[in-house]
């Protein structure tokens, strides 16, 4: 009699690939529109541009190794174009928006072997090799529209799409406002950078910040300068919570991350609280919110296991506060995603579960 083997059955959850970065598209909502009611058309220009680019750029590397262009509709291509986006300044010229959607598909994704096999977080691999390259385009950052709107010196018009398209594509000098007003009616600092510039001229944390005219409410809404997806701490925890309601991510990596960053933060204001700025700056300003909630919870490039899981949020924070404060970079918190992605596989090792009914062996009495 021939044997049968039959497979258990199973009941499908109803997640797949291409739900799961759906339902990611679907939490980036928030901070995608946000960021264009801030910069206008120049977000919508480099969101397009780059998911557009990067979608193209998989397609011709499925085509080159001869794998099914069905793939392209997994949505992870144009997950890590909109990544990308909400990452880059709104100034970003054209071109450099190409280079980073070329550099996260290439060279962060498909030469690991593509989706499920990259150690690095794509769409930050090609925004640090963009700002090692080009540092300057890199931390130009407009003037929001909410901001020049209440200004009384002169700016463009970001809801212009004709001189919105001039910049994105002849840059600043393309531009009739800057010879009119100076490129200083256009472009300011990020409260991070401006924290860190006066404290080289010896300005104390406080002073830096009263002179910005920083508010926390402003920074937790999001009318301040930054990359396009970074500014509203508001609109990334509402992506953030949204992704833990549908079990996307769990707790462990963005709470042990941002709480680490707020205790370290709490500690040395406290200490030196001329030379530190406080938990909620921290908390709201720059990429912090972006990365733990959507970075570094890269299914991909994160531990696998709870513990590990919380190790690595703790060394995020850890790195994210030591480069803000010491650190030659205003920002830390993508590298420290990059550089904790590297020491994944040693905290997989150390922090593996035992392994179900292994129990070991009783010493001999």
């Amino acid at each position: 009699m021939p044997l049968i083997m039959l497979s258990s059955p199973h009941a499908h959850g109803g997640d797949s690939i291409r739900m799961t970065m759906f339902t990611v598209v679907i939490a980036l909502l928030p901070a995608s529109i946000f960021s264009v009611y801030l910069f206008g058309w120049l977000a919508v220009l480099m969101i397009v541009t780059c998911m557009g680019v990067a979608l193209i750029t998989e397609a011709i590397c499925l085509a080159l190794m001869r794998r099914p262009l069905t793939t392209l509709l997994d949505n992870s291509a144009a997950l890590t174009g909109l990544f990308l986006a909400l990452t880059l300044p709104a100034a970003t010229p054209w071109w450099m928006a190409v280079l980073g959607s070329v550099f996260a598909i290439v060279l962060g994704k498909q030469v690991y072997g593509g989706l499920g096999y990259n150690i690095f977080n794509p769409a930050l691999s090609a925004r640090v090799i963009l700002l090692i390259s080009f540092p300057l385009n890199m931390t130009t950052w407009i003037i929001p529209m909410s901001v020049q709107m209440g200004a009384t010196h002169g700016g463009m018009d970001l809801y212009d799409l004709s001189q919105c398209l001039t910049l994105f594509f002849g840059g600043f000098d393309a531009l009739p406002a800057v010879a009119q007003h100076g490129l200083d009616a256009i472009s300011m600092a990020s409260p991070l950078g401006h924290v860190k510039t006066a404290a080289t001229l010896g300005i104390s944390a406080p002073a830096a910040l009263a002179s910005y005219h920083y508010h926390l409410l402003d920074a937790f809404l999001g009318f301040e300068a930054g990359s396009l997806g970074e500014t509203s701490a508001l609109a990334l925890l509402i992506g953030g919570i949204f992704l833990l309601a549908r079990h996307s991510i769990t707790w462990h990596i963005p709470f042990s991350y941002l709480g680490t960053v707020a205790l370290l933060a709490a500690i040395s204001s406290t200490i030196a609280p001329n030379q530190f700025t406080s938990p909620m700056f921290n908390l709201f300003a720059g990429g912090l919110m972006l990365c733990a909630f959507f970075m570094a919870t890269d299914p991909v490039s994160s531990p696998v296991t709870p513990v590990g899981q919380i190790v690595f949020g703790i060394g995020c924070g850890v790195i994210t506060w030591s480069i803000r404060s010491f650190g030659g970079y205003p920002e830390g918190a993508m590298f420290s995603v990059l550089l904790m992605n590297c020491a994944v596989p040693l905290i997989d090792h150390y922090c593996r579960p035992r392994v179900y009914g292994y129990a070991k062996e009783k010493p001999e009495q």
